[in-house]
């Protein structure tokens, strides 16, 4: 059985531009692993518009930032993984947390669905930029 991806993108605030937020089967893994005032990656940086996202997943391993304390990352440590694909799997792990951050689990992805929720989300963030 395959884990469930939802990638959210936040509205802009008064501090940091528009963030991404992934839920893993309905639960916030960078709350989870960094705290509530815990910030994901900056969405234009993840979901660049005529570049591949920094979350692609492709047979060549590499490491990708989800989020950092609200201390920021160069304090306390970035929560990070490994994101690979293989055949039709997409697997997070090797996770990386903040200084007080819980490991989360691997993740086995289908590696289409991961691929159309990642295309969804840019395709949000940039219709939302365009409105604007």
């Amino acid at each position: 059985m395959f884990d469930r991806l939802e990638i959210a993108v936040l509205s802009p605030g008064p501090r940091f531009p528009a963030q991404l937020r992934f839920w893993v089967n309905g639960k916030d893994v960078v709350e989870q692993a960094v705290g509530a005032g815990g910030r994901g990656p900056l969405a234009a940086q993840a979901l660049p518009f005529d570049l591949p996202s920094t979350l692609r997943a492709t047979r060549e391993p590499h490491r990708v930032q989800l989020g950092e304390p609200e201390c920021t990352g160069g304090c306390c440590g970035f929560l990070s993984l490994v994101v690979q694909r293989t055949g039709n799997v997409v697997q997070w792990s090797d996770w990386q947390v903040p200084d007080s951050g819980a490991r989360p689990l691997e993740f086995d992805f289908d590696a289409s669905e991961y691929d159309a929720e990642v295309a969804r989300a840019g395709a949000e963030y940039w219709r939302r930029l365009a409105a604007h």
